[in-house]
């Protein structure tokens, strides 16, 4: 293992209990949302003087967050009211909510952004009352009604959403019903629109395509397996089942897996809270895929004993940024 650095950080200043929800890697520098409903901008190279600016958000309560496109530093907010608000951060804090998206009221549980297919798309919370689950697309050029509006692709929370990497219609979905699916968002008809299912048969954590035709799927209870909706796939069974993270990793919780630009691959990020570690571990596909262990990059000391919640690299910058449920941002590098 290689261990970084931790060169900067940034803790939130409050009395209260505030965690680091998630991280985005724009291009100007690393964005943060919050547990105290903040949206946050910095500077990658000066964390600790904190953020060049704070937007406050308001969902009722803020649970998570897209870019819309890093190059421009737009980003996408979404949470409990079911509303979805569009941020330019180059703005100032009054101006910066550019767009405000309120026709849904159901709790948003995920968000996917794809601003070449200019289309914002949330997943919701099941309703009780209706007893479903929606994915909401929105054509950011038209109105503020969603273009499309599925609710029977899931019959339960839809926890995760990701657009293919090159084709804009292309849309991923996870959910705690244990499917992923691929839709084609070009198609209205709910019978018509998923082309492809996944049974993982557990809940869905993370869900994403690591190169044109693979997926994988993460569970709640980080079981790990890659699928692949290529022809001669069309049964969806699995290609590859990792089985229990915490087994084949030595770890406690899989934080996130993040997809590698290019097709190379996907890092896995492992955490052990009773030896405050954290590892990258790099997912690598030659004959076959395999889990570079031997070198793994380590975050000595982590986030101390609290979760890492979400970790993003800046590969021209070689340094890598942390946040977890010590409401810190950490940046890392390495000692030379």
């Amino acid at each position: 293992m290689y261990p970084l650095t931790c060169v900067d950080a940034y803790k939130i200043p409050t009395r209260e209990e505030v965690y680091m929800l998630d991280l985005l890697p724009l291009t100007s520098g690393p964005a943060t949302i919050s547990s105290d409903q903040k949206l946050s901008f910095f500077n990658p190279t000066s964390l600790r003087t904190g953020p060049l600016s704070n937007y406050v958000t308001h969902h009722g309560n803020l649970t998570c967050a897209r870019a819309f496109d890093a190059g421009t530093s737009t980003v996408c907010t979404a949470g409990e009211d079911g509303s979805v608000s569009m941020w330019d951060l180059r703005l100032d804090a009054r101006r910066a909510e550019v767009a405000r998206l309120t026709d849904n009221q159901v709790p948003v549980l995920s968000l996917a952004c794809s601003s070449a297919g200019f289309s914002i798309v949330a997943g919701t919370e099941l309703h009780e009352q209706y007893h479903q689950a929606s994915i909401l697309i929105w054509d950011v050029r038209s109105t503020p009604t969603p273009k499309f509006h599925y609710k029977e692709v899931h019959s339960d929370d839809v926890t995760e959403l990701n657009f293919h990497p090159t084709d804009p219609n292309i849309l991923l979905s996870g959910s705690t019903d244990g499917l992923v699916n691929i839709c084609d968002t070009r198609i209205a008809d709910e019978d018509e629109v998923v082309i492809q299912t996944f049974n993982h048969d557990a809940s869905i954590h993370h869900a994403a395509f690591i190169n044109e035709t693979e997926v994988f799927a993460l569970s709640h209870d980080e079981k790990l397996a890659l699928y692949d909706m290529a022809e001669g796939h069309e049964n969806g069974a699995a290609t590859m089942d990792f089985g229990d993270m915490r087994n084949v990793l030595g770890c406690q919780y899989i934080a996130n897996i993040s997809v590698k630009a290019n097709g190379a691959g996907a890092v896995i990020g492992a955490g052990a809270l009773d030896q405050q570690a954290f590892q990258m571990i790099h997912l690598t596909k030659g004959e076959s895929w395999t889990m570079d262990q031997a070198n793994s990059v380590g975050l000595p000391g982590a986030h101390s004993g609290e979760i890492v919640r979400s970790f993003c690299f800046y590969d021209e910058a070689q340094m890598v940024f942390s946040g977890g449920e010590d409401g810190f941002i950490k940046a890392w590098r390495t000692n030379a």
